[in-house]
């Protein structure tokens, strides 16, 4: 059986989700299936998170229909994301984050 995800950060999600409190279920969701998943690749992402952004060296994820965004880091290898930021949408357009 392969390894799954394993998620590093998660105090960024808990941090937005007490500042933007509509943004919660949705950032739990989303750690909730990203931590049953095994991806090697954007692609194998992307067939779960369609809507998911490779802009290097990030993988950017749409929440809560695309208000928010959720910066990450993705070791393929070892199989780690690291959560870098959740942005509301003006802020992640403004691209301090890069």
């Amino acid at each position: 059986m392969s390894a799954t995800v394993r998620v590093l950060g998660q105090e960024v999600l808990d941090a937005f989700g007490r500042s933007h409190a509509d943004a919660r279920k949705a950032l739990v969701a989303w750690l909730s299936i990203a931590e049953e998943q095994n991806w090697g690749s954007i692609v194998e992402v992307r067939s779960v998170y369609p809507h998911a952004d490779f802009a290097k060296p990030y993988t950017v994820f749409n929440v809560k229909g695309g208000r928010y965004r959720l910066v990450t880091l993705i070791n393929y290898q070892l199989q780690i994301v690291t959560i870098i930021d959740c942005l509301t949408h003006a802020e992640y357009d403004k691209g301090t984050w890069k």
